[in-house]
């Protein structure tokens, strides 16, 4: 039981960190390739400018949301049991 809780945490930190290289990678990307994009060209290198700049937007959208909305961490709270019925273990 303590290592399923113990990968689940890890889990969602490795989760968090992918999406945090997947916004760094796009950044990166960004900064090299919108010098070189034609956004007012015609034919297809201005639609491809704009398509390209759409779909980066929308990985940016994706991986902010995945990372600012992502649940918190549960707070396990213990079971109480009722005071009217005792504890039995049968070992």
């Amino acid at each position: 039981m303590i290592q399923a809780v113990s990968f689940e945490g890890r889990r969602k930190e490795l989760k968090k960190n992918r999406y945090l290289l997947c916004l760094l990678l796009c950044g990166f990307m960004l900064y090299f390739a919108v010098p070189r994009l034609s956004i007012l060209a015609e034919g297809l290198e201005g639609i491809f400018a704009i398509s390209w700049l759409a779909f980066a937007l929308i990985v940016i959208a994706g991986n902010l949301t995945a990372l600012l909305y992502s649940p918190k961490k549960a707070v396990k709270r213990r079971q109480q049991l009722p005071n009217n019925k005792k504890s039995r273990s049968y070992y």
